[in-house]
Parts: C-alpha cells; sequence; structure tokens
C-alpha cells in the first residue's frame, strides 16, 4: 500500500453522470474510499480540475490564453472549496492550499505545513495550479508529488487506462497493462500533460491511471492493486 499519494480528478468527474457542475452521491463515493485508505494509514491530497465550470480557450476561441488560463484556475478553486466542505459532512478535515493568496479563502502552499497537515490525517486539496497559466492541473499534480515525495499519482478518469488510440473512436484500441512513462512521451498519447509525465519520469514517481467508475477503484489503486493502467518509470 502506498504511504503518501496525490489523487487526480477531472471538474467533470465531480458531476459523474449528471449535466450538473456536482453529482453529490459521486463525490461522497470518493470521501468514502478516502476515509478507508487514510484509516489503513495513507496520507492523501487531491487535485481537482475545473472542467465541470469552465475549459480554457475551448469555451470561448477568440479570449486571450492568459486570462482563460486564469478563469480555470478560479474554477479549481471553487471545486476544492466545495469538496472540502462535502469532506467537512463526512467527517473528514481538508485543507484548501493555493500558490496564490486568496484572503482568508485557501491557505497558502507550504511543504512543511503540508506534511505536518497530512501527518495529522488531514486531506490536501491542491487548487489554482501553480498560480501561473500554460500549466495544467497535471503538471501541478506532479509538481506537488515532487516537492511532497508522494509514493504515487493517482490519476481517476473517465477511461480506465491509458490505449494506444482513443477507445470511444476506435473498438480495436489497445489497452496497455503497464506502460514506461517515457513511452507516454515519445508516443504523445495524450493521457497526461507532457510536462507531467517528464517530472514523474525525472523523479521515478510511479503513475496509475484508472476508471473513476470501477468499484472501489481508489482503494484498489492505493493498495498497488492491478487496476487500470501503471506507468512505470
Amino acid at each position: 500500500m502506498y504511504k503518501r499519494v496525490i489523487l487526480k480528478l477531472s471538474g467533470e468527474a465531480l458531476a459523474g453522470n449528471t449535466d450538473k457542475s456536482y453529482d453529490l452521491s459521486t463525490i461522497n463515493a470518493v470521501i468514502e474510499q478516502i476515509k478507508t485508505i487514510i484509516s489503513e494509514g495513507s496520507q492523501v491530497c487531491l487535485v481537482i480540475g475545473g472542467g465541470n465550470y469552465w475549459r480554457g480557450r475551448s469555451a470561448d476561441p477568440d479570449m486571450d490564453r492568459v486570462k482563460a488560463d486564469q478563469i480555470g484556475m478560479l474554477a479549481t478553486v471553487m471545486n476544492a472549496i466545495y469538496f472540502s466542505d462535502c469532506c467537512a459532512r463526512q467527517g473528514v478535515t481538508a485543507k484548501v492550499m493555493t500558490p496564490i493568496t486568496i484572503g482568508a479563502v485557501t491557505e497558502m502552499f507550504n511543504k512543511d505545513k503540508a506534511i505536518e497537515e497530512l501527518e495529522k490525517g488531514n486531506v490536501l486539496i491542491f487548487a489554482a495550479g501553480i498560480g501561473h497559466p500554460f500549466f495544467s492541473t497535471d503538471t501541478v499534480t506532479a509538481l506537488r508529488a515532487c516537492e511532497l515525495e508522494a509514493d504515487a499519482l493517482l490519476f481517476a478518469k473517465a477511461v480506465d487506462g491509458v490505449y494506444d488510440k482513443d477507445p470511444a473512436k476506435h473498438p480495436d484500441a489497445k489497452k496497455f497493462d503497464v506502460i514506461p512513462c517515457k513511452d507516454i512521451v515519445e508516443k504523445n498519447l495524450k493521457v497526461v500533460d507532457i510536462a507531467a509525465a517528464n517530472l514523474c519520469y525525472e523523479n521515478k514517481i510511479p503513475v496509475v491511471i484508472f476508471g473513476l467508475s470501477e468499484e472501489n477503484s481508489i482503494i484498489r489503486a492505493a493498495h498497488g492493486e492491478k487496476i487500470g493502467t501503471v506507468v512505470t518509470v
């Protein structure tokens, strides 16, 4: 079982199969799994995307990229605050940390403070990316993993692993049970951001990419079970 993990959820994952911004049953199911792995001794951090609110310039192709990315960063903050409140209602203390000052709404990221909170059994949610445009939430997930010396990154996605091509468009798409990180970079498989893949490769942090909708998928991934695709380093 991994001691310290960073779980990446897409913003769309919070919506479940609904057309709303949030699906409470989906979120509560995630929190229950987080509670389980914390009770078993793991430390858990989260990064949540903002796609349920905003998807950069795909929402408005003519707008300035910097401004579009800034809106996206704020979308992740809204998701983090909502998720932290859901955690509180389930008896889990979750702290939202950002790389930028947002008044009294969030805490500034600090490695020592982050480790202190994790050792108390609290959940950390990292929002607002790295505080700058042109970097995805995948990148900040990998960056925080490096800073906090995480044992693994867990990417919970709508697709149940890494394929050689889009399985939604190609019925003959082949799923990889295991794939070297360098192959993701060299083959440009687009399952994680290239900058994030490079960070994981350089710092020898394994990545597990799996389907969120599978039963107990987060628990199984944290246990190191064979689920989804393991990206080796």
